[in-house]
């Protein structure tokens, strides 16, 4: 499995037992859809490995107890602490109407309500406090915030999102 074609799902973040258990940060909003899962890809030294899951429950929201095949002691538990786990994009639950994954917009273009075309995206930054749309417009690059009051329409089919942004910030980027 490659790292382009799955997704993040949590992290280990703990040891549970002395049986080789951990617990499973989930970074989701519907936690129950991952509960009887039967592997995971842990990432290791880079490589996303498949682990087996023998065992697991839900706990205090997005808590998944889980108990891997071949991590039977602490140690073995030990090392598999703090890695990320995913899964293949294939296992995320379609979504509609103006909800989207960051991956599936990639390429999209860009229209906003005033200014029209705007550009294409070509990435998705979530690592400011608030996301943004990275817009490729014939070489010069467009920040919009992922705002939900900004986003007015998403056309899967056409591969378009419409945005209404706030008089003059796509102008920003324009001036000479």
């Amino acid at each position: 499995m490659q790292r382009k074609d799955s997704f993040y799902l949590g992290k280990i973040v703990k040891k549970h037992s002395f049986r080789g258990e951990v617990v499973i940060k989930l970074d989701t909003d519907e936690p129950e859809l991952y509960k009887n899962l039967e592997s995971v890809f842990v990432d290791l030294g880079n490589n996303l490995i498949p682990f087996f899951i023998t065992k697991s429950s839900l706990s205090r929201g997005t808590m998944l107890r889980v108990k891997f095949e071949g991590i039977d002691t602490e140690q073995d538990a030990e090392s598999i602490l703090k890695a990320g786990i995913h899964l293949p994009i294939s296992l995320l639950p379609k979504l509609t109407g103006d909800k989207f994954y960051y991956h599936e917009v990639i390429g999209f273009t860009i229209k906003d309500t005033v200014f029209g075309e705007v550009g294409i995206i070509e990435n998705i930054n979530d690592k400011a406090a608030q996301p943004l749309f990275e817009i490729d417009r014939n070489g010069t690059e467009i920040f919009i915030p992922m705002i939900d009051d900004f986003i007015k329409k998403v056309d899967r089919e056409n591969k378009t999102i419409e945005v209404e942004t706030p008089e003059g910030l796509i102008d920003l980027y324009l001036e000479e």
